[in-house]
């Protein structure tokens, strides 16, 4: 992770067992460990839970005012939060508090808890403030490292408390932050290091969340793998890797990692150091990240009993001479307007009276002209009606729905396809709009795009 940085500007209770943590590695060393039964207060969401976008990661946790700025109008949806470990920087965070915790979260970031403590015997400028990884082998016939493994165990305990007095609840992924070294063939710094980890690993799958673990692709993902691809059972690897690799390409490949090692949903990269950006007026040091984490699938979306209602949008006009609506479209009309606008007739799929004054009264309200036509502008506006959370890539759900649907008649031409995946297709297709409809061109839907879309700009 970066060092120090500068901010230039700027459910109820729940009891997660394993099986919901994921597979574990068929290999995998068995726990010593009696799982605790752990309850949190919280009922925040679990972070970051199933994610698939870009992140970013800064010592100090920003205040609100810039993560609000960010999330508008940055392309993140994901920040790393230093919550323990002695080894931290940014030991004082006055901004890292519940109500900080539970805000970011309810506004739709994912957080990445970090624990920054001891660090491998090999890294030379560690310990800033704690100790070094033990490199005491206790047992040369076992090849031991008990206090290593007692500091593992030390460290997820801290995590976890820190995790609870913040409101992430269990079932969320704590990260142990494990800073890179020159030498990874050293032995006595390798096992010493996997040998804390492990204990890590097993002490938080015991308090019910999931293990995460950071670090350079070439010394402590580099021992993780190797140890992975030999099976070995005294060595137990993370639920999930976060990747220090700054090739500056966003995604979670590295020459350093085999191509079976915690795929698929299970890698994230920080492929870009410590640099400055600017989101909203507000400048930000920060790493860059990339996460494909879980299954980002969005669940099914059914509408009226199995009405469909992703349909070629056209205008729909009265009846006249050999001119009738398409009666599907006018059935994903009725639909939309029952679920939005109180449309109280029947599914008939013809344009009747009763539907035409439905919608003449979502024109009305909605400012959009009276017309006895159903528009292009109306179909926009209808399917923006609704909740107007901020929208990037990472998103997913029927909010992502809902304007790739409005998106299809607002951009001719885009490739966007209805899935409740925000892509970056999808992203292409909101710079498209946005800059056609007079607003910054980048893909975020946010409060102002919202607010076109609402009034059916096109």
């Amino acid at each position: 992770m970066a060092s120090v940085v500068t901010l230039t500007t700027g459910a109820l209770a729940i009891v997660v067992t394993l099986a919901l943590l994921g597979p574990l590695r068929p290999d995998a060393a068995p726990t010593t460990d009696a799982p605790v039964d752990l309850s949190a207060k919280s009922t925040n969401p679990v972070t970051p839970g199933n994610f698939t976008g870009y992140g970013f990661d800064q010592c100090l946790a920003p205040s609100q005012k810039k993560m609000d700025a960010w999330l508008e109008h940055s392309p993140f949806l994901a920040v790393g939060i230093y919550i323990s470990g002695n080894s931290r920087a940014c030991r004082s965070q006055p901004n890292l508090t519940p109500t900080w915790v539970r805000t970011q979260l309810t506004k739709g970031w994912r957080l990445l808890p970090i624990s920054l403590g001891p660090q491998s015997s090999c890294v030379g400028r560690f310990p800033r403030y704690g100790a070094k990884i033990d490199p005491t082998i206790s047992n040369s016939s076992t090849n031991s490292y008990a206090a290593a493994r007692a500091q593992g165990k030390a460290e997820a305990d801290t995590a976890v408390a820190a995790a609870q007095a913040l409101g992430i609840v269990p079932g969320s992924t704590l990260w142990y932050d494990l800073e890179g070294w020159s030498n990874y063939k050293n032995a006595t710094c390798r096992e010493s290091a996997l040998a804390f980890l492990t204990k890590w690993t097993q002490r938080i799958r015991n308090r019910g969340y999931v293990s995460g673990v950071y670090s350079s692709a070439g010394s402590g993902m580099k021992i993780l793998d190797d140890a992975r691809a030999a099976r070995r059972t005294d060595v137990v690897v993370p639920d999930q890797i976060w990747v220090a690799r700054w090739d500056n390409v966003a995604n979670t490949s590295t020459s350093y990692l085999r191509s079976d090692g915690w795929l698929p949903g299970r890698r994230m990269k920080q492929y870009q150091g410590g640099h400055n950006e600017t989101w909203g007026g507000v400048t930000i040091n920060i790493d860059r990240n990339y996460l494909d984490l879980g299954n980002s699938t969005p669940a099914a979306e059914t509408h009226c009993g199995g009405v469909r209602v992703d349909v070629a949008y056209r205008k729909v006009m009265p009846r006249t001479g050999s001119y009738r609506a398409d009666p599907t479209l006018v059935k994903a009309l009725q639909c939309l307007l029952k679920e939005k606008a109180g449309y109280a007739g029947k599914l008939t799929g013809n344009f009747n009276k009763k539907t035409r004054a439905s919608a003449q009264a979502w024109q009305r309200s909605s400012g959009l002209g009276v017309s006895t036509s159903w528009r292009k502008k109306d179909w926009i506006s209808l399917h923006a009606a609704g909740a107007r959370p901020v929208l990037k890539i990472g998103s997913r759900g029927s909010d992502v729905r809902r304007v790739q649907r409005a998106l299809q008649i607002a951009v001719p031409g885009s490739r966007v396809v209805v899935n409740g995946v925000y892509d970056a297709t999808m992203a292409s297709a909101v710079t498209a709009y946005r800059k056609q409809v007079g607003l910054p061109a980048y893909g975020v839907v946010h409060s102002a795009t919202w607010a076109k879309l609402a009034a059916g700009a096109r």
